[in-house]
């Protein structure tokens, strides 16, 4: 109620504006507690979610409200995109509402702090309950961009609970090239070995952030690689660089595509992921969930775990509670007991 009060001042306001004031604003309000296990609790990856909707990663870049995000009722929060070294990302004007299509447009191009500066907020919360995962990517301008990833794995394997590995974003030019299917295998081939190098038994899950705009091949790729490396989980699916019909002005903006148009697509690429792999890596469904039935029909379709954050734009800080409220009224109308029993069934 109050965020429908509020929301026509957050709105006359530039978004990137905005949304840093809102960071501020969860930086200077004390944390409520992370959200304790109830019916829709699951274990994915070696990890106990609570819930299984998360937060995407975009929203806290540079990891400094995690346990804010978590206090709102996420089940797990991701942070980033983090670069090793810090960077401004792209010009301004970067971010756009859709607002008649409920969607936004971004080209940040992976702006924040660095590694350093996020390692070091990671350490200081490392006693703190809630699963916080670490979303890393490349810088802009480095020579070797599969050792950027290796850098970031050895700086964030002991402070993560789960790092995604991300070569999706359209905003930084020739990153998506990772997907092919021979730079792909370098890439997780340096991963994990500094992951060996860095980590103790039981080993730091490793998801791997897909981009939409796939072809047939590139799916089948992928799935062959993540299996072929024992991968902890695919996200799918990130922002896409395709513009179905808009009405909004911004809708001709570069930059990649997220919220209600991104829906459709998303589900169908999940759903042809869950063909893919044969159910037998886990999936995290992103991409347009706005409610509990988003949210419910990628459980269904093969995800084991959801993420959002186009429309926490639109909806305010009580979704994702709104959305664990209702998932699990419509688990129980589906006759499941839990949410494992729920992937992939329709």
């Amino acid at each position: 109620m109050l965020f429908d009060l509020l929301r026509p001042a957050v709105f006359a306001l530039d978004p990137e504006r905005a949304h840093r004031l809102t960071v501020a604003a969860l930086k200077a309000v004390p944390a409520r507690a992370a959200p304790a296990p109830g019916p829709l609790a699951t274990r994915v990856a070696g990890l106990d979610f609570p819930n299984p909707v998360g937060l995407a990663a975009g929203f806290d870049k540079n990891g400094e409200v995690p346990d804010a995000l978590l206090g709102l009722g996420f089940g797990f929060a991701e942070i980033g995109s983090v670069t090793p070294l810090p960077q401004a990302g792209n010009p301004r004007p970067r971010l756009f509402r859709l607002v008649e299509d409920r969607a936004v447009i971004n080209r940040m191009g992976f702006n924040n702090e660095g590694g350093a500066a996020v390692a070091r907020r990671l350490q200081a919360r490392r006693e703190r309950p809630g699963i916080v995962g670490v979303n890393i990517g490349a810088n802009k301008d480095s020579p070797d961009r599969i050792s950027d990833y290796a850098q970031l794995t050895r700086l964030m394997a002991p402070l993560a609970d789960y790092l995604a590995v991300n070569i999706s974003s359209p905003n930084t030019p020739g990153l998506r090239a990772l997907q092919d299917e021979g730079a792909l295998t370098g890439l997780l081939d340096a991963v994990i070995a500094a992951r060996r190098d860095t980590c103790a038994e039981p080993a730091l899950p490793i998801f791997l952030k897909v981009a939409p705009d796939l072809e047939p091949a590139d799916v089948d790729a992928i799935a062959r690689i993540a299996l072929d490396r024992d991968l902890a989980a695919l996200i799918v699916s990130n922002t896409t660089i395709a513009r179905p019909a808009l009405r909004s002005r911004h809708g001709a903006e570069t930059g990649g595509l997220s919220g209600a148009p991104l829906r459709d697509m998303a589900l169908q690429r999940l759903r042809d992921f869950r063909s893919a792999t044969g159910g037998a890596i886990p999936l995290v469904g992103v991409g347009g969930i706005a409610s509990a039935a988003d949210a419910w029909t990628r459980i269904r379709a093969g995800a084991s775990l959801v993420q959002l954050y186009s429309a926490l734009v639109y909806q305010g800080p009580g979704l994702a509670k709104n959305i664990v409220r209702d998932m699990e009224h419509l688990m129980r109308r589906d006759g499941f007991a839990t949410i494992a029993e729920a992937v992939g069934s329709e």
